[in-house]
């Protein structure tokens, strides 16, 4: 139990092994031995806010002094916490009662405590707590040292925390400077920047190996530099450029060289810089060396490798997840063609040649562009491959060029239904006007056929070919307006989320048997 005015000297002399310390975490390992050792507590406790900026932050031990253990937290929800968070008081028990700050004791032993809030002016930090095994143990010697010593350790807290901020933030400017300066040194094109009056303030290497610039050039008016290199309309385009801030992209024309050697012809990007509030503070000046990118393609052999290949046959068609699978793994799409167990619809707009008859082509080609918008993206959301659009019809595939035989039927069908959803919603961004009868019918199958590459050496396309998709094709002429039309080999892979009609068997050119067929009314 801390006596008299010995509170005082206790105090300079703790205050002044604070002041030693400018580490965050010394600071908070010097605190609380101080506040025990002063005190002569039994147990010492520092929690902090996991988040200050939230009112609702739940607090985190950061440090522990005295031979019990504590809890890892303290809730927020706590009335000692929600006590001390609304009146940035302090909470003192003398003796262990039943009552609402029972949290104040951090152990079953403890028979009195005290809990001091960590804070400043503008920021929260953190809770103190001291206890101790004796009853009626602080005065108000104790707490008028404590409450004095962590308002100071506050402040001096909260310094260090800013200082610590500070620090990592010009260390992410520095580490950021240093990439930008890589980036800068490693770029093929010519790199010039020049300050608010146009004069040179940076330049790469490449400028510095291409257009001779030197330490000495720092500073130089940019149309002064260039007067003999860059043409008057070059020069007054940047100085354009600087007056209005509309950039410059693609200007062509010739750098004339200084010595012998060949001229070199570019193309000119020219930026502003802009600084606070849209102030002028310069421009960036890209050039790129079109006589030097000419020899490199004259001399080295472009080759496309299979993973560009695969990105530029797909990127459209399908997710991107399915096309960096297939990317990673090339050697999936193989030349040729080869055999799939894949499902297929054939998704038809009903009522669409009569209601085009008498649209001109543009109207059309608009409606079904919106359409096509929003179904493709159910498509690919859903994993699938647009294989073609033919005419006012969508043609799709599950299982090409990635095999998946259970998942790729429930992913057509739920694709299907979504799809029809979308055509029943009366807010759709599709179907409007003079196009809002419009419905969509689908024909599915599931089975095996041919996938790969086929065509030309002027055209070739990835598609799926045989009788699966002839079959999924003949369904869909059977479906009704709204209906999802399917076979027995794809309703099999279903599971019963999904709401299934049983329709008469049909009889479907290319067949000798009728084929038994379900329409699919939704989800559940």
């Amino acid at each position: 139990m801390v006596k008299e005015l010995f509170v005082l000297d206790e105090l300079v002399r703790a205050s002044a092994l604070l002041a030693d310390e400018g580490d965050f975490k010394s600071l908070i390992s010097v605190l609380v031995e101080q506040s025990l050792d002063i005190t002569r507590s039994d147990l010492a406790a520092l929690y902090l806010f996991k988040n200050p900026e939230n009112k609702n932050s739940d607090l985190k031990l950061m440090y522990k002094r005295g031979a019990f253990e504590v809890a890892n937290e303290l809730l927020a929800d706590t009335e000692l916490v929600e006590f001390i968070n609304e009146c940035e008081k302090s909470v003192v028990l003398q003796e262990r009662k039943p009552g609402p700050f029972d949290d104040l004791f951090v152990h079953p032993l403890m028979n009195s405590g005290i809990a001091l809030p960590l804070k400043t002016s503008k920021s929260r930090i953190g809770i103190l707590i001291l206890n101790s095994r004796k009853a009626l143990f602080y005065n108000k010697n104790s707490f008028n040292f404590l409450d004095s010593y962590t308002k100071q350790a506050s402040g001096m807290l909260q310094n260090s925390r800013l200082y610590r901020e500070l620090k990592d933030y010009v260390k992410k400017i520095e580490d950021l400077e240093r990439y930008q300066e890589s980036i800068f040194e490693s770029m093929t094109n010519i790199l010039i920047t020049t300050d608010e009056n146009n004069k040179i303030e940076y330049f790469n290497h490449i400028a510095e190996e291409s257009m001779g610039l030197d330490e000495e050039s720092i500073g130089v008016p940019l149309s002064q530099y260039f007067k003999k290199n860059l043409s008057r309309k070059v020069l007054n385009a940047t100085e354009k450029v600087g007056a209005t801030g509309q950039e410059i992209l693609g200007m062509e024309g010739i750098y004339k060289r200084n010595n012998d050697e060949r001229d070199m012809d570019f193309s000119l990007n020219v930026s502003a810089l802009k600084g606070v509030r849209g102030k002028h503070k310069g421009l960036t000046l890209l050039f790129t060396d079109q006589t030097r990118e000419q020899e490199l393609k004259a001399t080295a052999k472009v080759a496309t490798e299979d993973r560009r290949v695969i990105k530029d046959m797909f990127a459209r068609y399908l997710s991107n997840d399915i096309v960096q699978n297939l990317m990673d793994s090339p050697e999936m799409v193989k030349p040729g063609g080869g055999t799939k167990h894949a499902t297929v619809f054939f998704a038809d707009i009903r009522g669409y040649t009569s209601f085009s008859e008498d649209k001109s082509p543009e109207y059309i080609i608009e409606v079904l562009n919106e359409y096509f918008s929003e179904a493709v993206e159910i498509v690919i959301k859903y994993g699938g491959y647009i294989d073609k659009f033919i005419g006012d019809c969508i043609m799709a595939a599950w299982g090409v060029p990635m095999v998946n035989e259970t998942e790729d039927a429930v992913k057509a069908v739920s694709c299907a239904v979504e799809i029809q959803n979308l055509v029943k919603d009366k807010d759709r961004q599709f179907f409007k006007g003079k196009a809002e009868s419009l419905k969509v019918g689908f024909g599915m199958h599931t089975g095996d056929l041919v996938a790969g590459n086929l065509g030309s050496s002027r055209r070739m396309d990835y598609t799926v070919i045989g009788d699966t998709v002839n079959l999924a094709a003949r369904l869909e002429g059977v479906s009704e307006a709204g209906e999802i039309i399917i076979t027995e080999d794809t309703r099999k892979h279903l599971d019963d989320r999904f709401i299934i009609e049983s329709r008469d068997a049909v009889k479907v050119k290319g067949k000798i048997k009728p084929i038994q067929i379900y329409n699919v009314v939704g989800m559940r």
